[in-house]
């Protein structure tokens, strides 16, 4: 008898016990969610929300257009424009897998989808600018080796899908970390969407993000740099302009490839700016509402991309308004 009142005395002591736990889980998981951060007007929000609706839809769509075209036309299928449909998969991917989240929780001014939902878009968008970013780095070194090197042209495609296949392994290498204890993901600017968290003040954030930005940042630009400064020194001089003069094509690749590095530099500087700022500055230096226009001015790198390929590239551009003949006539 003893012993069961014991147990009764146990259990209704751990009944109200569990139910504090989890009220208290569920407090913190409303209390994530409801992170103090600096709020945007209701007019703000909505301001934000068509740029991202906007980005969404053009953004898909125009990358759409460019794997419509590859799939289409044989003749754009070549070893170099694999890069450029890697980048095209996942600037697309962006669109659908993670600023879609990002404009639904603009339209009801806070984030929709908890926790988890963060972390798979910080996770996302992080994993799939990278891939951008690599093919972009790779995209330099091969035109650099083509015109200056002058390797043989060998339509051989092993190299460019193991090079694709490295792009997605090496951004995964360093988006996976912050899922598994090295640093996080978390809400950013507003509170409608999540990256790394860049404002976190551990010796764990602090190493995770200085890696972060040398091999998946640094690096890349520095090949970029690099590669394209001895192409523009080279084409300077009379002689290796007549020498390039039988690579035309190259040349206009070249250039196609040049302005899109351009493009997403100015896109992801800005952001990748006011990141640092924001981990290694002093507590507030930068305030959430003012990282909302760099995040925007990343995302728009999806649309910019690829309307540089069929604008840059006579191939495509000539397939663009053959697929577009071919539609007016239909009608």
């Amino acid at each position: 008898i003893r012993r069961r009142l014991i147990g009764c005395n146990i259990s209704c002591m751990l009944v109200p016990f569990a139910s504090d736990i989890n009220l208290a889980s569920n407090l913190s998981e409303e209390a994530w969610s409801d992170t103090p951060l600096e709020r945007l007007s209701l007019g703000g929000h909505r301001v934000v929300s068509v740029f991202l609706g906007s980005i969404m839809v053009l953004g898909f769509l125009n990358n759409l257009l460019v794997l419509v075209l590859f799939c289409r036309f044989k003749t754009l299928r070549t070893p170099v424009n694999m890069l450029l449909l890697n980048i095209s998969v996942s600037d697309m991917l962006v669109c659908v897998c993670g600023t879609t989240l990002s404009f639904a929780s603009s339209l009801h001014a806070r984030w929709l989808y908890g926790r988890r939902g963060c972390m798979w878009y910080g996770f996302v968008n992080s994993c799939f600018g990278i891939v951008s970013l690599m093919s972009l780095s790779v995209l330099s070194y091969e035109r650099y080796s083509t015109l200056l090197v002058y390797n043989a042209r060998v339509s051989d495609y092993r190299k460019p899908l193991l090079t694709v296949g490295g792009t997605w392994l090496y951004s995964l290498l360093w988006t996976a970390p912050p899922l598994i204890g090295w640093s996080s993901y978390g809400l950013e600017g507003a509170g409608t969407s999540c990256s790394v968290t860049w404002t976190q003040r551990t010796a764990a954030s602090h190493s995770y993000i200085i890696c972060l930005f040398v091999f998946c940042l640094g690096v890349p630009v520095l090949v970029m740099v690099y590669c394209y400064g001895r192409l523009l020194h080279a084409v300077k001089h009379v002689g290796q302009v007549r020498r390039l003069a039988a690579r035309r094509r190259e040349l206009r690749i070249l250039s196609m490839v040049f302005t899109t590095v351009v493009c997403y530099l100015l896109c992801w500087l800005p952001y990748g700016v006011v990141a640092m700022v924001a981990t290694f500055g002093r507590p507030g230096a930068v305030s959430p509402v003012a990282t909302v226009v760099p995040s925007l001015l990343a995302k728009s790198s999806t649309v910019i991309n690829p309307v540089i390929y069929i604008l840059m590239n006579k191939q495509e551009r000539a397939f663009f308004l053959l697929v577009a003949c071919v539609k007016e006539n239909s009608k």
